[in-house]
């Protein structure tokens, strides 16, 4: 019935708000499979974020695809941002945007902070996300590891594809989040706690097409060749 699909839902939900409040500021940098560019930059992360897919491609084709991945194609995307904006009161950015990942979020704020060609790229800003539409500031690369002006959000991810042999990689994507003063943590700690779960989703969506992109892509060069 509707109603109990509804209640198991919301039950669902509420477990996982409880699940990424209780886990906040806990969690460790995994050692053996982590950004070393994410190190320069938040070495000490309230809140971790790594996912990862393996994808019959080479590592240099599947970073490129990434980074002009046109996320906002996804039905799920779009549902989670709107989904955000009902629960905030904020309106879509009508703005125009590049469609490709990366330049997209340069468009809004985000810099690059470092990179390593055909490997990895991180991003980076300062924002506080809980506004119902957050302003992503930029950070210069130099200035953003010491920033500590109360009241903001440090975000830092990247993408990175490390090679498996010839035509087939890993690929990852980290994020890390760090406040700047104790009440900011504690702020951003509940706002986490509800939007993670749609975080969570964002991600594995991205996966999926980067996946499917990725391997088409050179599914299609090996045929030309």
């Amino acid at each position: 019935e509707p109603g109990v699909v509804q209640v198991v839902i919301g039950e669902g939900y509420a477990g996982l708000v409880a699940y990424h409040r209780t886990r906040y500021g806990t969690q460790a940098i995994d050692k053996n499979d982590h950004s070393r560019l994410l190190d320069r930059f938040i070495p000490a992360p309230e809140v971790i974020e790594h996912h990862h897919v393996r994808i019959a491609a080479p590592a240099d084709l599947v970073l490129r695809t990434a980074r002009d991945l046109e996320l906002l194609n996804s039905p799920l995307v779009r549902s989670v941002i709107r989904a955000r904006e009902l629960a905030l009161g904020g309106k879509p950015d009508d703005r125009p945007h590049p469609n490709a990942l990366v330049p997209q979020m340069q468009s809004i704020g985000w810099v690059v902070l470092a990179e390593c060609a055909g490997r990895e790229i991180a991003l980076g800003a300062v924002t506080q996300p809980w506004d119902a539409a957050p302003v992503f500031r930029s950070v210069p690369a130099g200035d953003f590891p010491a920033f500590r002006e109360p009241g903001y959000v440090k975000i830092a991810w990247t993408l990175r594809a490390d090679p498996l042999g010839e035509h087939e990689s890993m690929f990852h994507t980290e994020t890390r989040v760090a406040t700047t003063d104790p009440e900011t943590r504690k702020r951003f700690r509940t706002y986490w706690s509800f939007v993670a779960p749609g975080v969570e989703l964002i991600r594995l969506a991205m996966l999926r097409r980067l996946k499917r992109n990725a391997e088409k892509a050179f599914r299609t060069a090996a045929a030309r060749s």
